[in-house]
């Protein structure tokens, strides 16, 4: 006799799936920004200055007003000492003159004699110009370009993910019976192919 019944079982089917844990960071960014100095060149130049002053040369050939009187009041001192001279001088001759000596031709002579005419005439200066002068100057003042570096760096981010473990059943779990004999006849004489059983035999 055959087995009527045959029953299949369906095992459960679970899926993981693992993540692992890991470590994620963003990267920083970074800007920079130039500026420019800008430099120059400076130049600064004095020439040399002559100074001339020619006022005692001119003075010395056309004197002025205050320097006239000055040199004429000059002139009257020593014109006083002068004839004080020449007047103690004659005086002590002809107080020691002798009878037989004739003093006043003498004298006469020694007054038109051995003295140079004076006409007031000068064609030269005479002092020389003050000549003085300042040296020139020359300064140079050259500076480069500069150029100013501003760096600006963002901070890296990290982020931590951490693992993960996913379960996923993709089969149920299951019991399959299914019924493998042929059909029952009620009663059993009905079967075409039923054969009397030989209780005797």
């Amino acid at each position: 006799m055959y087995p009527l019944i045959e029953i299949k079982t369906v095992p459960i089917e679970i899926e993981m799936k693992i993540t692992p844990a890991h470590l994620e960071y963003a990267r920083g960014t970074a800007q920079m920004e130039i500026s420019r100095d800008k430099g120059g060149l400076s130049i600064r130049s004095q020439p040399i200055r002559v100074n001339i002053d020619t006022f005692e040369a001119r003075n010395s050939v056309m004197p002025t007003t205050a320097t006239v009187m000055r040199q004429q009041a000059q002139a009257g001192v020593e014109g006083a000492y002068q004839a004080t001279a020449v007047l103690a001088r004659e005086g002590r001759m002809m107080m020691e003159a002798r009878i037989d000596q004739d003093v006043i031709p003498q004298l006469a002579k020694q007054q038109n004699l051995g003295q140079m005419t004076n006409l007031n005439i000068n064609f030269l200066p005479g002092a020389s110009p003050d000549i003085s002068w300042d040296g020139g100057e020359m300064s140079i003042r050259y500076e480069m370009d500069k150029l100013n570096f501003d760096w600006r760096m963002e901070k890296m981010s990290f982020t931590f993910v951490p693992g993960d473990i996913e379960f996923t059943m993709t089969q149920r779990p299951d019991v399959i019976i299914k019924y493998v004999g042929g059909p029952l006849y009620v009663p059993p004489s009905s079967d075409p192919d039923y054969e009397p059983v030989d209780v005797n035999a």
